[in-house]
């Protein structure tokens, strides 16, 4: 479907919603009064009702017919255009009242749908109102100016106050602060910063004063992108949605086809009189109307892509939401998705000969060696470890092998194994019963005697298992992929519990494992940090960025998690299961009461006033039933 179309039949609804429910509170009035006054009265006022009441669905639905069907070179019905015929069939056959009443419940339908969507887009559309404005320049001469927001440049230095909001991406320079990061992240909780710590535009300071230099210009900043995925949701539709909307015109010209073919079957072979093939007819025009059809999946949707929201999890639309509930096989890259994204130091393993007093100095010259490196481990050993004692060496770090230091006459090596050669048996099996875990190894040697193993380890997040158990108990394939060596990651996928392990891998073969899993599987995602899982995030059915607000991660994915959080996945699948149930349980259900409305039409059974009633009463429940998915679950 053209998505410029539904954007402007969205905005047209919403500048005539004011005037048209003012009219239709009118027409409501006048069918009320009709029942007390005379019968001429009564006309007059049903006819007024149904004027008033139908300015909405009878004028804007042949307004919407003409103008689609011109953009679109071919004639395209309305649904509201069965719906004004039945309305004007009633009133030819002279019954004023039922034509008011199928034209105030239809429109009640309609105004209903209206709110459905406006309350389901709420939650997105709201971020729009935290859209910073103002910001506090510095000058050259120190001096405080308040400017636009959308005229700062990369390198501005601005001052933010407590409770100020951001004015846009950038660093702080100095101070320290909380910040309340939930319009981004979707985390409740502030977020401690300090010099040199990012800061996100639309977030809120707290209590302390910073100073910050701009690092993006404010049409890429985080928020700005998050806008402009906002908007792709609201526009990119499920594709039952667009099935709908492709057929819905089909359907009305057939109906508008068999309308008078009925007509003439009913009083020519039916027998019957020629008012009552009419006034079944019009019967047959209301019924037959897919009014509930067509809101069985875009209210529904809406409603989901705003729950979703309001917990940090941003669709680039409807269709990606509805493909997540075939999913078949899932990829997760490593390292910041099932893992914390940096090592710790898991174990230490001293040899059984050393007393306390030998244990401790072997700490204190860890430190003081680690301190004089820049390798990545050298954080999470000294993180780990407390010096008593503080050591001065010179230190050698040799590339490839590790850091070496004489102190009191004997020489102290830190490195990996395979460059030691006196290890005992005592030491080799710890390091086998470590790697075994996945774990990196580390050996400090005195005079080249091993004596100590640190074992380091990027853990993996709490989330990860229940996760990975969640999808593997709905039947979905998941799969580990990883740069890491063979071991590590088979130790990892057997910890975890995952189907296949694709270990050794480099960025750009991440995208070839994707492409072999769709020839294998019907819907297959990929879950990644949006960077070196850029080529893969596009290639899958569905590419999900945990990027805690990067905009890489917004840019490349199909869905981003504001937070790096895979319980929000389990959840988002749940929820796709469900709009996928309650999207069949609708149409269905819309779709039985149309076959129930045309078979008792047929044999008489049904009036007009009952025909709208049902037929609309299925159109309030079917939106009503949509508008469960904004609800946790």
């Amino acid at each position: 479907m053209d998505k410029s179309l539904i954007h402007t039949e969205h905005k047209h609804s919403h500048t005539n919603f004011i005037v048209g429910v003012t009219f239709f509170i009118a027409g409501l009035f006048f069918y009320i009064i009709a029942f007390f006054v005379s019968p001429v009265a009564a006309i007059i006022l049903n006819v007024l009702a149904t004027i008033l009441a139908g300015y909405e669905v009878i004028f804007e639905g042949f307004i919407d017919t003409i103008k689609v069907s011109r953009a679109r070179r071919r004639f395209n019905p309305s649904v509201h255009l069965l719906m004004t015929l039945g309305a004007l069939g009633a009133i030819a056959i002279k019954e004023y009242s039922e034509a008011a009443l199928l034209i105030l419940i239809f429109a009640a339908a309609h105004f209903l749908e209206i709110y459905a969507q406006n309350k389901s887009k709420k939650e997105i559309t709201g971020l729009i109102k935290l859209n910073p404005t103002k910001a506090r320049l510095i000058k050259g001469d120190g001096t405080i100016e308040i400017v636009e927001v959308a005229s700062l440049k990369i390198g501005d230095r601005l001052k933010v106050l407590n409770g100020d909001q951001v004015p846009t991406d950038g660093v702080i320079l100095s101070g320290v602060t909380t910040i309340d990061q939930s319009s981004i992240t979707g985390e409740s909780i502030p977020v401690d910063k300090i010099t040199g710590d990012e800061v996100y535009g639309a977030t809120i300071n707290g209590e302390g004063t910073f100073i910050m230099e701009v690092s993006k210009n404010s049409e890429d900043t985080v928020f700005a992108k998050i806008l402009l995925l906002v908007e792709e949701a609201q526009t990119n539709i499920s594709t039952t949605a667009v099935l709908i909307k492709r057929i819905e015109p089909i359907y009305v010209i057939s109906v508008l086809i068999i309308a008078p073919l009925f007509f003439l079957f009913g009083t020519y072979i039916m027998n019957w009189a020629m008012s009552d093939s009419f006034y079944r007819t019009m019967v047959l025009l209301i019924g037959a109307s897919p009014c509930a059809l067509a809101v069985t999946d875009i209210p529904a949707t809406l409603s989901a892509i705003s729950n979703l929201a309001k917990r940090g999890v941003l669709f680039k639309g409807g269709n990606y939401l509805s493909n997540l509930s075939d999913l078949e096989a899932i990829a997760f890259d490593k390292t910041g998705t099932l893992t914390m994204g940096h090592p710790a130091v898991t174990n230490v393993y001293f040899a059984e000969a050393l007393n306390n007093k030998d244990k401790q100095q072997l700490i204190d010259l860890t430190v003081a060696m680690e301190q004089q490196s820049n390798h990545p481990l050298s954080k999470a050993i000294l993180e780990n470890f407390q010096a008593q004692t503080k050591i001065d060496i010179p230190v050698t770090n040799t590339l490839g092998v590790g850091l070496s230091a004489n102190f009191n006459g004997h020489q102290f090596m830190l490195g990996k194994p395979g460059v030691f050669d006196n290890v005992s048996d005592e030491i080799l099996n710890i390091r086998t019963e470590y790697e075994e875990d996945g774990k990196t190894i580390i050996f400090f040697a005195e005079d080249n005697v091993v004596l100590m193993v640190i074992a380091v380890l990027d853990e993996e997040k709490p989330c990860a298992q229940p996760s990975i158990d969640y999808f593997k108990s709905k039947g979905i394939h998941t799969v580990l992929i990883t740069g890491d060596t063979l071991r590590t990651g088979t130790a990892i996928g057997k910890k975890l519990g995952i189907d296949e392990v694709r270990a050794e891998v480099l960025p750009e073969q991440k995208a070839e494992i994707i492409q072999d899993l769709k020839q294998k599987y019907k819907i297959v995602a990929m879950v990644g940090d949006g960077v070196n899982d850029a080529p893969a995030l596009v290639l899958a059915d569905i590419g999900v960025a945990m990027g805690e607000g990067t905009d890489i991660a917004i840019d490349v994915s199909d869905v981003v998690l504001m937070k790096n959080d895979l319980s929000k996945i389990v959840y988002t699948h749940r929820l796709a299961k469900k709009l996928r149930r309650i999207v069949w349980e609708n149409i269905i259900f819309a779709m039985s009461v149309v076959a129930l409305l045309m078979i008792v039409n047929m044999f008489g059974l049904i009036n007009m006033s009952w025909a709208v009633f049902v037929h609309e009463g299925s159109t309030v429940l079917v939106l009503l039933n949509g508008l469960r998915l904004l609800r946790k679950i």
